[in-house]
């Protein structure tokens, strides 16, 4: 967790850095929450949690603007939070609230904003690259230098809505990022038994594009892949697969009893933990001091408090809902 900052962290400034923790602190908060009100039986639905893998949605949004796309998983709340999807909305939505950003009907792994570039959290497997290629070619043709990125898990590497949406877009020569965030399992099946190949990433050559492997853990090692890829696309040399490897804190479903784990969890939160590994390294090395990520920390438990609040005392949506946002007219 020591050492001197990477070249990506020498290039951000203290203010970048600190939008970096931000996102990060707030995704574990966020995703802390709503693991307790879950429990507590206060959300409707299906949760899955993104709590241990911040640094992959953080480093990569970071270079993301109001030119660009992102398609998610069914995990999707990390995504949502790194792309600017206003927490409180989120938090209403997933408690289903008519003040959600999707009005209360989409609930957790249906999280949406278009107006920030965020297509939507989703229940298929595999259905985000699809998305992405379709919004990619639409950056190509017109010409403004947008890229997309699909975020996808181990379990949607074996589709084959991925592979034929990784051929088309190097047939292409679209500007999308595939981004593998391989938390080990799909489900409950370890990756080591249904990922034929040592890794995701080596499947990028049968595909003409560049194939990338990094520690997900380590927020500017995601930084920098990502920087390369996203400069990449834009320049017009087209897509690339970056292979992000962390653990998940949570199971696979808010329920999972987790019987298929060991002790990686309590290893990856006291040895490995992506916030801990960033403060160590901005605080030693000098940009940031511990005293203004303390104050993040109590700015970010405070607003999720607040979003909590908010998204309780919200009224659920009526029978008059039902067939709003259902069709769109042009």
């Amino acid at each position: 967790m020591t050492g001197t900052l990477s070249t990506a962290s020498q290039e951000l400034s203290a203010e970048q850095l600190l939008d970096a923790y931000r996102v990060m602190r707030t995704i574990r908060t966020f995703e802390e929450r709503v693991h307790d009100e879950f429990a507590g039986g206060a959300i409707p639905g299906f949760v899955h949690l993104y709590a241990g893998e911040e640094a992959s949605a953080a480093g990569v949004c970071a270079h993301l603007d109001d030119r660009d796309a992102i398609a998610s998983t069914h995990r999707g709340h990390g995504h949502c939070i790194a792309r600017g999807v206003d927490v409180k909305a989120m938090m209403a939505e997933i408690f289903g609230r008519r003040t959600g950003s999707c009005h209360g009907k989409g609930g957790s792994m249906h999280i949406a904003d278009l107006s920030k570039g965020m297509l939507g959290a989703n229940g298929i497997v595999g259905g985000g690259p699809p998305l992405i290629c379709g919004r990619a070619l639409a950056a190509k043709y017109k010409g403004d230098g947008g890229v997309a990125v699909a975020f996808f898990g181990d379990g949607a590497s074996n589709q084959g809505t991925t592979f034929e949406s990784m051929n088309l877009a190097s047939i292409w020569n679209l500007p999308v990022i595939f981004v593998a965030e391989n938390n080990g399992y799909a489900e409950a099946t370890s990756s080591t038994w249904s990922v034929a190949s040592d890794n995701i990433a080596d499947r990028a050559a049968a595909f003409g594009m560049p194939g990338v492997i990094v520690d997900g853990f380590d927020f500017f090692a995601v930084y920098e892949a990502a920087a390369e890829a996203v400069a990449r696309a834009r320049e017009g040399a087209g897509p690339t697969l970056i292979e992000v490897k962390f653990t998940r804190y949570f199971g696979h479903f808010e329920g999972d009893q987790q019987l298929y784990r060991g002790d990686e969890v309590a290893r990856a939160r006291a040895e490995l933990d992506c916030l801990k590994r960033f403060r160590a390294r901005v605080t030693e090395a000098g940009p940031l001091t511990d005293a203004q990520l303390d104050e993040i920390d109590a700015d970010v438990a405070r607003l999720i408090d607040e979003s909590v609040t908010e998204a309780k005392a919200a009224p659920k949506p009526g029978a008059d809902d039902l067939t709003t946002d259902v069709y769109i007219s042009y």
